[in-house]
């Protein structure tokens, strides 16, 4: 490969979360070969370990980039909002969410890895992360932002599980 042409580490490292994202998803962190990964991308499985250390640690920063698209979403349709229709226009946001089921899918694996102390460390975090901006940026008190969480989670499995009878009515209308 010429030097004109090469790419820097860090869209490799882009390129191999995107591509970690969905075969994550579909086989969870120990189901996954890192060569599916790798292939995908076009470079060397000991490349993408220079990159990530190991296969859990592509797997971390795929949960990163994760609760980093969905904060992103959740935060642009919270301060788009007037303050009386942050939950409102987050929860219409997160509809649009549900249409990709790779990060529906993503993120039920994200919680079933949990057993790991390290995954747990981090899946934990960042819910807890996004759990704050509920109620920081969402202007959602105590029990609303559980309430919301609580229905959010209930949305991801309904649409994943293709079960459109559990999907909450008053959740804005919206999970559909």
């Amino acid at each position: 490969m010429s030097a004109s042409t090469r790419q820097s580490s860090d869209s490799r490292r882009t390129a191999l979360i995107a591509a970690a994202l969905p075969a994550f998803a579909s086989a969870g962190l120990h189901g996954t070969a890192v060569s599916a990964v790798t292939d995908a991308v076009g470079i060397t499985q000991p490349y993408a370990f220079s990159l990530f250390g190991t296969k859990k640690g592509l797997f971390l920063a795929a949960v990163e980039f994760c609760f980093d698209k969905v904060a992103s979403m959740f935060r642009a349709a919270a301060l788009a909002a007037p303050p009386d229709g942050r939950m409102q226009a987050m929860a219409r946001a997160y509809d649009e969410l549900l249409q990709d089921r790779t990060v529906l899918q993503f993120q039920l694996q994200c919680y079933a890895s949990a057993g790991d102390p390290e995954v747990r460390e981090v899946v934990g975090r960042r819910m807890a992360e996004l759990f704050d901006l509920f109620q920081e940026v969402g202007g959602m008190p105590l029990e609303e932002a559980r309430l919301f969480l609580a229905k959010g989670m209930l949305c991801n499995l309904s649409v994943m599980l293709d079960l459109p009878q559990l999907l909450p009515h008053d959740f804005d209308d919206d999970c559909d």
